[in-house]
């Protein structure tokens, strides 16, 4: 299991029709792709960050993973909303230790 997130701000005022639209495309496009578990869309309330946005997901394995990245959906997502929209980001990537 992977569990792949990334921590993001965006360029749109918090709350805007624009900030909204940018995740609800998120909302649509990236659960939609096969192998995708767990999609979830937070918001930050941490003064200890400046990121606003997190997205977490999880992955069987890494083979599942690289299909997610390579997947035409996410490479289109990636250039046509991220690219433009995304002010900065930190991606993180954890697989659980065994007990």
């Amino acid at each position: 299991m992977i569990v792949h997130t990334v921590c993001f701000s965006l360029v749109h005022e918090p709350g805007s029709t624009d900030e909204a639209a940018f995740l609800e495309a998120a909302r649509a496009t990236l659960p939609a792709i096969p192998g995708v578990q767990e999609f979830t869309v937070s918001r930050q309330v941490s003064t200890q960050s400046d990121f606003r946005f997190q997205f977490s997901m999880a992955f069987a394995d890494q083979d599942t993973y690289t299909a997610y990245d390579e997947h035409p959906s996410h490479q289109r997502f990636v250039a046509t909303r991220w690219a433009d929209e995304v002010t900065s980001f930190q991606e993180l990537d954890f697989v659980p230790l065994p007990a």
